[in-house]
């Protein structure tokens, strides 16, 4: 009978811990960036000082899909400086790979350096909480098997 106590105990010490666990895992740090940046198609771009003529912009390849300036790595076509729906351009005769530029406010441009490729994902995914409480669940299930075949 002790025996099941402390397996009783286990049990919902293990639970309070991948809740809590779970808890700190979703929390968002707000975080001052060490540089402004825009991401397009898993390329991360720092924002430059440097102006781009309207005459030197071409197409529209993408936006911003995603603003944040909490800490953390996020999917899409990603900002922690313009909001979402900033647009970026081509620069004409400036192969993406090096630079593009993106539209302000005040409908002027500005160019945005590659710096490399971003690690994308977001910090916070649907598919890791239903992953971790399956995992969860499973854990009850054969706890609960291995208490009734020991009765």
């Amino acid at each position: 009978m002790k025996w099941r106590d402390t397996l009783k105990k286990l049990l919902f010490l293990l639970i309070a811990l991948c809740l809590a666990g779970t808890f700190f895992a979703i929390r968002s740090v707000h975080a001052d960036w060490a540089y402004s940046f825009v991401v397009y198609e898993r390329k991360a771009y720092i924002i430059s000082d440097n102006r781009v003529e309207p005459e030197q912009v071409d197409s529209i390849i993408g936006k911003v899909t995603k603003y944040s300036d909490h800490e953390g790595t996020y999917s899409g076509n990603f900002s922690n400086h313009f909001p979402k729906g900033t647009k970026y351009y081509n620069i004409k005769g400036v192969n993406i790979s090096e630079a593009i530029a993106i539209k302000l406010s005040d409908g002027s441009y500005i160019k945005a350096v590659y710096q490399g490729e971003y690690p994308g994902g977001a910090s916070f995914e649907w598919a890791n909480i239903l992953w971790s409480i399956a995992g969860l669940f499973m854990l009850v299930v054969v706890t609960f098997i291995v208490i009734k075949k020991r009765k």
